[in-house]
Formats: structure tokens, C-alpha cells, sequence
């Protein structure tokens, strides 16, 4: 459903506290409809966007929601809030090699949203739309008694049949990702104040968690590439293990070759148990980076796609026969408790 609507919840509906804002469709028409498409949206005043098919393309569609206490804290900037919730899902394109196109959006206010941090919300949207190409054909407004929360739906492209699945790697190949891992709960735990490191490094691990940079410029080589693929969010191991699964392979990871950014790095130097920390780092997610396996013939030319745009690239492991995901440390499979954040 496209259109935006007003409170549609339970008959004491009219009992929902006031909000000291602008109303719904004001907030539509001075927020929203300056980032809507300006052909396929329709200004935001139908119930419907109407996009036109592209010849030789398969649409890809994602959602994802983020709710707060969830997915971010409750003194999170709202612009910060908007930008976390494009991009995790431009993440999700990434992953699958699309180009990204537009995005569905529902807004779910509570209480603490008056008019300053939807203002907020919105103009993290529009610093987001001019920076990855994308923009809004639609979506729903409403109040709610609970926690904020917002949901996404992300439109992209990839050429016919060429989208890459989770399924489709293959014993012998090797386990490739993206950027760094860790640095999203890391993020977190600084945002919290729990950690203690220089200014400059929880600055950028606060960042990363409040607005990661999807890797939409490996999008190309992992969709020419790779055999199987998946974003990093829910934490390294769990999502590989969403290939292992799918693929019906196993897969062998080494904590070791773990790539740590600078400030991942400081907060590694400090540990004292390393092989507890690096499980810590590659399961905690938030991280939306590219997991992804190939063909080892397909690795020189990988790391030269990687190089040319600036993106760095990790071999953590193999695929093999079996099934699931082996991790390693010191050459020694390690007993990994709980893989990754799961919702109940």
C-alpha cells in the first residue's frame, strides 16, 4: 500500500495523545512530497506510484524496519535514524549487485516526534537521496503509543536473472567481505559509553552504528563474480551461515585474518583474550559490509575491482563439503555460542 493515511488503529483511536506538530498531511506536503520522484510518485497525492517496467532488468525489493530500543537508542538523532534505515537496505541491494532506484516509506510517530525531529528525519532522507541516487515513491503515516519506529521498502535494478543469491556457493571457493567487521557493535557500545578509547575512535565507531555506508560500489564485481552473497547485519557468522544453508555447503572461517578498521583495531589492542574479542567482533552486526564466496581463478581480478574503488577486501575463509559454519582460531575449531542477533 502507497498511500499515506491517517491513524487506521483500534476504535479508541481518537483517545491517542496529541501531538504538538503540524498534521499528517502537512507533514506530507512540507516534509515528504520534496522527496518524492518527481514522475513516478505523483507528488505523493495518489494512493498508487506507477513505475514503468525496464526492458532486460529484474526488480529487486527489500524491507526492512527499525524500531527504537531495538535497532537504535532512544537519544539517536532522527536524521542519524532516517540515514540507518536507507542505508541498511540500499545494504541489502548491494548484496544482491543492484543498482538502487527508490524506496517506500512508513513512519510510525510516537509522542517524542514533534515537529523539529521529523523535520530531522526528513532532512536526513534528502542528504541520503543526493548521496546514493534514490528517491521516495510513497509509503504511510501514523501515530502510535509505542516506541518510534519506521519501516522501508528499497526498489533497485539488476540486469535479468543476474541477481545473486544466497544460494550458489560451491566447495572449493573462497569466502570474501567487504570493509571492515565489528564496527557497528562497537559503535553501539560507544554510543552506550562503555567503551574507553581516544575521542577520534569512538567518534568514528559512534558514526558507523549511527549511519554505516553501504557498499554500493562493490555492488558490480560481486554481481559479476560472486557465487553466493549476503549483507552483514545481523553478524558475520550468522549470515554466512544463511549461505551455508542455502548453498547446502559448509564454510570455514579464520578469526584471525578478521579485518579490523583503525579504531576496531584500538579497541582489539586492549584485549587480553583475543580470541574472545575477534568473536565478539564476527558476531555482533550492525556491520553491512558484503559477505560473499567466489571462484579462487576469480580472486586476482576481485582484488583488482577492490583496489580501483577503494574498498577493502578480506579472504577470512573456504567453502568446503558439510554443511554450516566452522570458525576457526589458531587453526582450532572454537565453540561459537550464539552467531548472531536474533529476533524472538
Amino acid at each position: 500500500m502507497l498511500r499515506w493515511t491517517a491513524w487506521r488503529g483500534t476504535p479508541a483511536a481518537d483517545a491517542m495523545p496529541s501531538i504538538d506538530v503540524a498534521g499528517e498531511f502537512e507533514t506530507i506536503r512540507r516534509l515528504f512530497a520534496p522527496l518524492a520522484h518527481p514522475e513516478y510518485a505523483r507528488g505523493l497525492m495518489d494512493d498508487v506510484a506507477v513505475l514503468p517496467s525496464r526492458s532486460g532488468f529484474d526488480l529487486v525489493l527489500t524491507k526492512d524496519a527499525v524500531v527504537e530500543g531495538v535497532h537504535f537508542l532512544a537519544n539517536d538523532p532522527l536524521d542519524t535514524v532516517a540515514q540507518k534505515l536507507l542505508r541498511v537496505n540500499l545494504s541489502d541491494l548491494a548484496a544482491k549487485g543492484a543498482e538502487p532506484f527508490g524506496y517506500l516509506l512508513s513512519c510510525h510517530w510516537s509522542e517524542r516526534c514533534g515537529w523539529p525531529e521529523r523535520e530531522a528525519f526528513a532532512a536526513g532522507l534528502k542528504a541520503d537521496q543526493r548521496a546514493f541516487g534514490v528517491s521516495l515513491l510513497g509509503g504511510d503515516t501514523v501515530s502510535t503509543p509505542g516506541p518510534v519506529s519506521f519501516t522501508l521498502t528499497a526498489l533497485g535494478w539488476v540486469p535479468k536473472g543476474r541477481a545473486v543469491a544466497r544460494a550458489g556457493a560451491r566447495p572449493g571457493d573462497l569466502v570474501f567481505v567487504t570493509g571492515y567487521i565489528g564496527d557497528g557493535w562497537l559503535g553501539l557500545q560507544a554510543a552506550q559509553e562503555k567503551l574507553s578509547l581516544e575521542t577520534e575512535r569512538l567518534i568514528a565507531l559512534v558514526d558507523h552504528y549511527r549511519a554505516p555506508e553501504p557498499c554500493l560500489d562493490f555492488a558490480i564485481p560481486v554481481r559479476d563474480m560472486a557465487s553466493a552473497s549476503v549483507d552483514v547485519s545481523d553478524g558475520l557468522v550468522a549470515d554466512l551461515g544463511h549461505i551455508a544453508a542455502a548453498s547446502r555447503v559448509g564454510i570455514i572461517i579464520d578469526l584471525e585474518v578478521t579485518p579490523r578498521s583503525l579504531a576496531g583495531q584500538a579497541w582489539f589492542d586492549t584485549r587480553v583474550d583475543e580470541q574472545a574479542a575477534l568473536e565478539k567482533l564476527v558476531t555482533g552486526g550492525d556491520d553491512y559490509e558484503i559477505a560473499f564466496t567466489a571462484s579462487p581463478r576469480d580472486e586476482a581480478a576481485l582484488r583488482r575491482e577492490a583496489d580501483r574503488r577503494h574498498v577493502p577486501l578480506t579472504c577470512i575463509g573456504k567453502v568446503t563439503t558439510g554443511q554450516g559454519v566452522t570458525v576457526r582460531f589458531a587453526g582450532q575449531p572454537v565453540e561459537i555460542a550464539a552467531p548472531g542477533f536474533a529476533h524472538g
